[in-house]
């Protein structure tokens, strides 16, 4: 299962270079404004993770959120494991962006 995370992350670097995002994390953070069908949210979150992309303020949140949501949107066992890996990818590439970011400044 490691090999398969890796084999993503260096599908995404390759696809996107080095990433070095904001968080978009935070108590006050809207993740969901209301409850709707997985599929619709997988939806939504591609969207706006596009837009936010097109308007040049992508955050790590909107990344990883649209791989949660395709994730949860999955009826297929097989693709769902495959979204699973995105998932897997794209947080270790947020947490290494926090390193890369925390070695820089010193501070955590």
């Amino acid at each position: 299962m490691l090999a398969k995370v890796a084999a993503e992350r260096a599908r995404q670097d390759a696809l996107w270079g080095e990433q070095n995002h904001p968080d978009g994390t935070g108590p006050d953070v809207e993740l969901t404004g209301l409850l709707r069908r997985a599929a619709d949210a997988a939806h939504t979150a591609r969207f706006t993770t596009e837009m936010a992309r097109a308007e040049g303020r992508l955050t790590w949140l909107h990344i990883l959120r649209e791989e949660v949501y395709e994730g949860f949107a999955e009826h297929d066992v097989a693709a769902l494991a495959d979204e699973l890996v995105q998932v897997a990818a794209t947080a270790v590439c947020w947490a290494e962006a926090i390193e890369r970011r925390t070695r820089r400044t010193g501070r955590g």
